[in-house]
């Protein structure tokens, strides 16, 4: 079946087109045959973050388009078998309604099936879209906006949470610390690359819960020691103090995955999210990693951040349970370890 599917849970919309391999006949290409993506970041710059509003309202704007481009690229019209999946939470109402609106309605017109995907799971899964997939189980650090999270991943919504942040999570500390810097939004890619040119052992950071025993995460604290940095040092020794803050998270970051491999018995550590685009953080693990006999597997850079590739390829996986329907909701808030396994 081909499925069709739809992001919009933020700052991004994406859409992409996957075939899943089970039933589809041998003369046609199979997996992910088109993606499109367009990113909101010049419009919200101006304001230093996303607006809702305006994020609902471009969100609008590009849906449509999007998708007559990827069924161009993909020679694919409407007149095929389609299934239908969106993105239904978490993220921003307003914007969620745009992809669940547009999905429903379609589907609903064309009497096919649609689903709704969490946008996490849609995370945690993308790896699995890359050439060289993983096999279940295995552990996922999920870095990806709001969220940090270790996982135990078993299957699909076979999810076991192991820890998560108990204040900001690792996406919005970058942030945040970008700001304190003076960087421009989004934070965190601007933040890493004025650390690859900054020296991380001029200044001490703390790595808040390296050694409290569980798998959970703390990044207020850090960005608060930053924050006193900032007003010692100033801002002349802004790439220093990037280089310190992206050593203390990475450490953190790195040091609770592998002792999450190591206290489930996984070989397996799976990274997905937007901080996983980071390049320190994919070196250092990849590194550590290798030294206890665990593999990780990274989501191509393409699909670190929110995309409509992860939720085709989510909704593929939940399409038998999905049925066209009349109504529909989003989730703004949904808790990932409440999905029932397929």
């Amino acid at each position: 079946m081909l499925v069709l599917g739809i992001e919009s849970s933020c700052d991004e919309t994406g859409v992409a087109l996957y075939r899943s391999a089970d039933s589809a006949p041998a003369t046609l290409p199979t997996g992910l045959l088109a993606h499109a993506l367009y990113s909101q970041i010049a419009m919200h710059n101006d304001y230093g973050g996303v607006v809702p509003e305006l994020a609902s309202r471009d969100h609008i704007r590009r849906v449509l388009p999007l998708t007559r481009q990827i069924l161009a690229e993909s020679d694919c019209s409407l007149a095929d078998r389609y299934g239908i999946s969106y993105t239904q939470g978490p993220g921003l109402a307003g914007a969620l309604l745009v992809g669940a609106g547009m999905a429903r309605a379609l589907a609903y017109a064309l009497n096919i099936p649609a689903v709704g995907v969490h946008h996490l799971e849609g995370h945690l899964l993308s790896p699995l879209i890359s050439d060289t997939p993983p096999e279940f189980p295995f552990v996922a650090l999920l870095v990806s906006g709001g969220h940090t999270q270790l996982m135990l991943v078993e299957g699909v919504g076979r999810y076991i949470l192991l820890g998560e942040t108990l204040d900001d999570a690792a996406g919005e500390a970058f942030d945040k610390t970008a700001q304190l810097l003076g960087l421009g939004y989004p934070g965190g890619p601007a933040l890493s690359k004025l650390a690859d040119s900054g020296d991380d052992s001029r200044f001490t950071l703390p790595r808040p819960m390296l050694n409290s025993g569980d798998f959970d995460f703390s990044f207020s604290g850090l960005k608060t020691a930053v924050l006193t940095l900032v007003k010692k040092a100033g801002l002349d020794a802004s790439a220093d103090i990037a280089a310190a803050f992206q050593a203390a998270a990475v450490d953190v970051l790195v040091t609770k995955s592998l002792a999450a491999c190591r206290y489930s018995h996984a070989r397996r550590l799976v990274v997905a999210g937007g901080v996983g685009a980071n390049t320190q953080l994919r070196k250092r693990l990849t590194r550590d990693a290798a030294v206890h006999g665990i593999s990780v597997f990274y989501p191509r850079m393409e699909f670190c951040t929110d995309n409509g590739a992860m939720i085709a390829f989510a909704g593929a996986q939940r399409m038998a349970y999905a049925a066209p329907e009349l109504t529909f909701a989003v989730r703004p808030r949904w808790d990932l370890a409440t999905l029932e396994a397929v």
